[in-house]
Order: structure tokens, then sequence, then C-alpha cells
């Protein structure tokens, strides 16, 4: 199966410290975008407090840390898209 066809669950953290780190504006930013085979979904708590805003990609589980929104179409088109 080509990677392009995998459906994917992208995680937006949206508990207190990422939100305080600016995860709405990630999410908003990441709605904005026509993604095929990916569903974006506000999450709680990814355990990485810190290090956010948070974003986990299911299921390959890959993490990005210190997301922000000027950084999504580089990770769309290098990571989730290509």
């Amino acid at each position: 199966m080509e990677n392009s066809q995998i459906e994917r669950r992208l995680l937006v953290c949206q508990n207190r410290t990422c939100r305080k780190q600016g995860s709405a504006k990630v999410l908003a930013t990441f709605h904005k975008f026509d993604m095929p085979n990916i569903t974006v979904e506000k999450s709680g708590c990814l355990g990485k407090c810190g290090n956010g805003p948070m974003i986990l990609v299911l299921p390959e589980e890959l993490w990005y840390g210190h997301v922000e929104p000027q950084n999504i179409a580089v990770i769309m088109e290098k990571y989730l898209l290509g």
C-alpha cells in the first residue's frame, strides 16, 4: 500500500500547556488544507508537555513538537502527503 493511501489521524493537543503555546492556531491551520486520507482531530494531553504545540500522526506514531502554523505546509508536503 502506498504511503498516500494510508488512512491517518492527526491529533493536535488542545490541553492547557499546548493551548498556551498556540495549538488552537495550529489546529485551525491544519483544517484549512484539504488532506486526503488524513483526519485532523483535537486531542487531550499527549503527555509531552513543554514541547508543544504537539502533534501525533497515527498509525505511524510520528511526533512533532514546537509546531507553529508556518511549519504546517512543510510538514504536510514532506511527511504527510509526500
